[in-house]
């Protein structure tokens, strides 16, 4: 049993970018932050990433999934023994599909894995419940969204993006007492973030990514192109409302006859409007845009921000949080929140029905000292 009051737990988070695996400690009771701890972070070596994207859109019983799982477990336990013993482990696993109105969503990886290697109890499987009552299954940071807004007592809405390999957005009303409050969050993806942009510079360059969004400024934006990405349905659907990383195919195909740094600006340019239009769902104009996850590093996709956003945008090292780790912080207070009993999820934030708690809580059993496995 988790004792009461704060405790100690470390989140992890691989995102569909996927460029690594970040751990972060967070102290937290599961309602309020209280402290942030230690990090660390695992870079995806060629040769670990290769099985995972082979297994990008596969469901369970295909042999290149459970190979997939295999490296994303190792890789995991390397990186959580560096830290004390937690109370426990928030383990998102990697998402390889998410079809939440078909097959449901599926995060490779087993918590029950990582609860007997590391000894210690592990949450996992975070986002099934959400999409079994109806829900979107994502996006589920938004919980934590509404305690970082306490944690730095803004004074009135406040969004926090997130431009991983997804974009989503979270509206925030800190003067509601509890996230799953009426009111308290609209939550929902955005359009494509990272993972076009690095798609486009790996096929064209062999790069992982548009490093300081240097290529996509000095090319030309075809804002024709823009418009007409922006006329997707998808953009047109009331939220909560998400996404799968691969949602969008054809805007390489789009850009495909364009030089590399008109294409890389032309997708860039096409991130930040879907984004820019996802404010227009918000319940209020916020106070201010914090982004988080790896476009915040984009000079050029942020710049790109601010003159479409009516409001200051910035990153969100700018309020004090660690824009590297946020995410991989949420699935560990998320972690004490499923312990606990609390809701992850709520109409505002996925669509479910009513308020939910998700997630699958794995003890260790010892299984692995009792066999003599070191």
């Amino acid at each position: 049993m988790l004792k009461s009051g704060p405790v100690w737990a470390i989140g992890t988070m691989s995102g569909t970018s996927l460029d690594g695996v970040d751990a972060a400690a967070i102290q937290t009771d599961g309602e309020r932050i209280y402290e942030f701890g230690e990090s660390a972070y695992h870079p995806y070596s060629s040769e670990e990433r290769a099985p995972i994207a082979a297994a990008l859109g596969l469901w369970p019983g295909d042999a290149r999934v459970e190979e997939a799982a295999e490296v994303i477990e190792t890789v995991h336990a390397t990186l959580l023994s560096q830290f004390e013993r937690p109370a426990l482990i928030g383990f998102h696993g990697q998402t390889l599909a998410h079809d939440p109105r078909g097959r449901g969503t599926h995060q490779a990886g087993n918590g029950r894995v990582l609860a007997e290697v590391l000894d210690c109890p592990v949450v996992w499987d975070f986002r099934s419940t959400d999409v079994e009552m109806g829900g979107e299954g994502a996006p589920l940071a938004p919980f934590f969204h509404f305690a970082c807004a306490k944690f730095m007592e803004a004074e009135g809405p406040v969004v926090f993006l997130n431009l991983g390999g997804v974009g989503n957005m979270t509206w925030v009303d800190p003067s509601a007492t509890t996230p799953d409050e009426e009111g308290a969050l609209l939550a929902f993806d955005t359009g494509p973030a990272n993972a076009p942009i690095n798609d486009l510079m790996l096929s064209r360059r062999g790069e992982s990514m548009d490093k300081d969004g240097a290529l996509a400024a000095d090319g030309d934006v075809d804002e024709a192109l823009v418009e007409q990405f922006l006329e997707e349905p998808y953009f047109y659907r009331m939220p909560p409302k998400s996404l799968d990383r691969d949602s969008f195919p054809d805007i390489a195909d789009w850009v495909g006859h364009m030089e590399d740094a008109d294409a890389v600006a032309t997708v860039t340019a096409m991130v930040a409007a879907s984004a820019a239009k996802g404010l227009e769902h918000c319940p209020s104009p916020p106070t201010g845009v914090l982004v988080c996850g790896g476009g915040r590093k984009n000079p050029t996709l942020m710049a790109m921000l601010s003159v479409l956003m009516d409001c200051p945008v910035a990153p969100i090292e700018n309020a004090g949080f660690d824009g590297d780790m946020l995410e991989a912080q949420a699935f560990g207070f998320l972690g004490v929140r499923v312990a606990r009993g609390l809701t992850t999820s709520c109409p505002g934030t996925t669509g479910v029905r009513a308020p939910v708690g998700g997630g699958t809580v794995s003890e260790p059993t010892g299984a692995l000292a009792q066999s003599g496995t070191s």
